[in-house]
């Protein structure tokens, strides 16, 4: 079965990189158009989980925002499969870094820093696009595939400017001896956690969150930053770069942990806000949460 798998991946890829890079983006928008329609599983998800966000929207503008995000997988995927043909001065026409001139000066002269995203936008270019524009090779903490084979082909994509890969569950000991170092460990922080996880409010809901990111900065005394890309109606980015907060937060204790998590967690909201269909919203992320109420301790496991 992985096998072919992989033979339909490496094909459908293949396809891909015969068309020109603008083709590539248009088809993936309709790929993406495609799966709104057949693949109704994943459409009640997100158009439930953008039901409890935007409780005050009309449900024709939820199924709008809804294929919005479909469309935006599609073209996020078809642009990352297409990686290997991308060289630095692609990536400068690709990316508007005008604004975070600062921030990229920030990253290349880093001492230790932990460098964030969420599914949002293309997050694949926002790791691999601002390392290369800041020419800083990042350690990028990853979920492996179950498909192994597949998982090589991801794996070589995501190290095209010069980054590695470290699967989750091998990663805590390298991430303190890389950001001990002085280097870049660059991770996506918004999946759903297990129910062990800290609880922090997104969109009006408290949700399990990963405690790593912000466990990791806390005892490494370095600073998180956060990076999005916004596309644009022809296809290239505005990439927006943020540093979390950090006042008022002292070592690694786990109020400290949870209050940074929370930060994180606010930007990731602020910026789906301004451009909810960038945001994977067919992803799973409450299926975990605290139930509402004063009071109460217990945790239960919601649909979302």
């Amino acid at each position: 079965m992985h096998i072919l798998e992989y033979l339909l991946f490496i094909l459908f890829r293949s396809a891909l990189l015969l068309l020109p890079f603008g083709a590539v983006q248009r088809f993936g928008r309709a790929v993406g158009r495609c799966g709104f329609r057949v693949l109704t599983r994943r459409r009640r998800i997100a158009v439930d989980n953008l039901r409890h966000a935007f409780p005050g929207k009309p449900s024709e503008e939820l199924d709008a925002i809804a294929l919005g995000a479909f469309e935006n997988f599609g073209i996020a995927i078809s642009e990352f499969l297409c990686f290997s043909r991308l060289h630095p001065a692609d990536i400068r026409r690709l990316m508007n870094y005008d604004s975070n001139t600062a921030a990229f000066q920030r990253i290349a002269g880093t001492k230790g820093l932990l460098f964030m995203t969420g599914h949002y936008g293309n997050w694949e270019l926002t790791g691999a696009g601002s390392s290369c524009l800041a020419g800083v090779p990042y350690l990028v903490i990853v979920r492996t595939q179950s498909n192994t084979l597949v998982d090589g082909v991801i794996a070589a994509l995501r190290s095209r400017f010069g980054s590695s890969t470290i699967p989750m569950e091998k990663s805590i000991r390298e991430t303190m001896s890389t950001l001990g170092r002085g280097g870049v460990v660059a991770l996506a922080g918004d999946q759903s956690a297990p129910m062990e996880s800290d609880f922090v409010p997104f969109f009006g809901r408290e949700v399990a969150t990963f405690r790593g990111p912000a466990a990791f900065a806390l005892r490494a005394g370095v600073p998180i930053m956060m990076g999005f890309t916004v596309r644009r109606p022809d296809y290239t980015y505005d990439f927006f770069l943020e540093e979390i907060d950090r006042s008022g937060l002292g070592g690694p204790t786990d109020e400290n942990i949870r209050e940074l998590t929370r930060r994180h967690v606010a930007l990731l909201e602020k910026y789906i806000l301004l451009h909810p269909d960038h945001w994977l919203w067919m992803h799973r992320r409450w299926k975990h949460v605290a139930p509402p109420g004063p009071g109460t301790s217990a945790l239960h496991a919601a649909t979302g």
